[in-house]
């Protein structure tokens, strides 16, 4: 690790991402070297700018934050990945943890818990939000199976389930037992309140 901790901003927002990094330029020991503004971005920076540090937000087009914290673990191992969200949901918690993520921040937090906790990352701690811990521990698991997952992302959008059954390589019937099962899981009535809660908790 150089002397300066050498740290990659991943926020789809400019103004938000600007403003993260002057305030962490205040850091004496800190440095952003890289900003990107997309998901599947974050791999190919990290390797051309030696980081310490990776800042990913959830919410990036391209790739989500967390699915660039799995691709980031599995190529640079030695990276510090610290999630920062907007959307407090339990779910993104456990799934970013998964994902190799050793922090996992709100964006509301002040900024000098933020370099506090990038500080404390490097020292090999974790840092999570006391609040989104104590949320995730009473939410328990995810009760959706990826293929559930998968499919129940996927009507997200409308799709009928003979639309779905062709995106997904996936018959009819098939389709509807995932969603008919992804339904009973959440105790919902219909696929729309399925996605919607699913979302709400941080599951898709």
């Amino acid at each position: 690790m150089s002397e300066q901790i050498r740290i990659l901003l991943a926020e789809d927002q400019s103004m938000v991402r600007e403003a993260l990094a002057a305030l962490l330029g205040l850091e004496p020991d800190m440095e952003v070297v890289a900003q990107v503004p997309r998901g599947d971005e974050v791999v190919a920076a990290a390797r051309a700018h030696a980081i310490d540090v990776a800042l990913l937000d959830i919410e990036m087009p391209g790739m989500t934050g967390i699915e660039a914290a799995a691709e980031l673990a599995a190529a640079l191992p030695s990276v510090r990945v610290v999630v920062l969200t907007t959307f407090g949901r339990p779910g993104y918690l456990r799934r970013a943890m998964e994902a190799g993520a050793v922090a996992f921040l709100v964006k509301d937090a002040p900024a000098s818990e933020l370099a506090a906790a990038v500080r404390r990352v490097l020292a090999g701690e974790r840092v999570i939000d006391p609040t989104l811990a104590a949320a995730a521990l009473a939410e328990g698991a995810n009760p959706l199976t990826d293929r559930e997952r998968e499919v129940l992302a996927a009507a997200a959008g409308g799709a009928t389930n003979a639309e779905l059954a062709l995106a997904l390589h996936l018959s009819q019937g098939t389709v509807r037992n995932y969603l008919s099962t992804a339904i009973q899981k959440l105790a919902v009535r219909n696929r729309a309140e399925a996605v919607r809660t699913a979302r709400d908790k941080g599951w898709l």
